[in-house]
């Protein structure tokens, strides 16, 4: 009997595609730490992560100069990476999942332009909020994220046109751009230096950050890590419609605040330590889908996986295509993304049609 269970553990599929996205992570991981322009073998970058890390060693010396660089450069900006690209992707999956369409993202609904606006407030009139110290940042995009949703959602409603697809990304559009035109007035509202400062990180990067940044955005990727997770079950019900979910006993209203704010929390913390990066939310969950299907209980977790190891990558690529100078890793993410959001689009609107004729 015990061989027979684990003849049909070996013999999923699921279990496979699981440490295959795991073997993924580790191995963009282990690239992003080995791969720059100062060379460290790989037995001193694992002597050093694991020291550190959890206190073992068995190599006798190792260079100052090179734990510096892997510890205090390297080794946080491939956690950052990874956290920042495991928020953003099950931000997009949530809001996907909620919306039921593949089109939804972050970034195409306008809750990282919002966030960006909060977190572009801090940093140029240095706000701190009692008893939140470096907490506000990612705080105040986090707000300021929720409240630019719900502003799409309003306008959508305004619009009397429900909750269509094309309206909802019309509706981000236009909040984006309106929020945009606000950036562009703080950042010409300040000095050269900082205006400078603002717009690189815009573009994205998890270059010069350091394991304050990591710290920032663990608590806020937990909790809305936990929100999502905990309700995989109502983006399930909510795939058939609300009212089939309410149907079947479904708290629809219920599911659909946690779910809002669990993948507000996923964004705003993103976007506070990584300025805007856009298309991950998009891409990643969409391809999760074609090979699992729409169960939200595998699409959560391996869009977080993947979604990490892709900006991992990205991130290197950002790194190492120009070296010894960097390329934003938005920018990287958009030449992907956007081509992908063009066939989805086309995709929709020609499926659409032939549910039409």
């Amino acid at each position: 009997m015990q061989k027979s269970f684990i003849r049909k553990y070996l013999t999923n599929k699921l279990v496979w595609l699981y440490i295959g996205c795991g073997g993924f992570v580790l191995g963009a991981a282990l690239l992003g730490l080995l791969s720059s322009s100062v060379t460290i073998p790989i037995t001193t970058v694992l002597h050093i992560v694991l020291e550190n890390g959890f206190g073992l060693r068995w190599l006798e010396e190792v260079p100052k100069n090179e734990e510096m660089i892997i510890w205090n450069i390297r080794f946080p900006r491939v956690l950052l990476a990874l956290f920042v690209g495991a928020s953003l992707a099950l931000a997009g999956a949530a809001f996907q999942g909620l919306l039921r369409n593949p089109l939804a993202d972050p970034y195409t609904i306008g809750v990282s332009s919002g966030a960006a606006l909060g977190a572009v407030a801090v940093l140029f009139f240095q706000v701190t909020i009692i008893g939140l110290g470096s907490f506000t940042l990612p705080f105040v995009a986090i707000i300021s994220g929720l409240l630019s949703l719900l502003l799409v959602f309003g306008l959508v409603r305004l619009s009397n046109r429900g909750f269509a697809i094309e309206t909802i990304i019309l509706a981000g559009i236009i909040i984006s751009a309106f929020i945009g035109s606000i950036i562009s007035l703080i950042i010409s509202l300040g000095d050269r230096d900082s205006m400078t400062q603002i717009i690189y990180w815009l573009y994205g990067s998890v270059g010069m950050r350091g394991w304050g940044h990591v710290q920032l955005i663990v608590p806020f990727m937990i909790l809305g890590t936990m929100l999502l997770f905990i309700h995989y079950r109502e983006l399930n019900a909510m795939a058939l419609g609300e009212e089939a979910a309410d149907h079947i006993g479904v708290d629809v209203k219920r599911g659909k605040i946690f779910i809002l704010v669990g993948a507000s929390l996923l964004t705003g913390a993103a976007v506070a330590v990584s300025g805007s990066i856009g298309f991950v939310g998009l891409v990643i969950p969409h391809l999760i889908r074609l090979i699992t299907g729409p169960n939200h209980r595998h699409v959560l977790p391996l869009s977080m996986l993947v979604g990490g190891g892709f900006l991992v990558l990205a991130d290197l690529g950002a790194r190492t295509i120009i070296a010894p100078k960097e390329l934003p890793i938005g920018v990287i993410t958009a030449l992907i993304g956007a081509p992908v959001f063009a066939v989805l689009l086309v995709r929709e609107r020609v499926g659409r049609g032939k549910a039409i004729d």
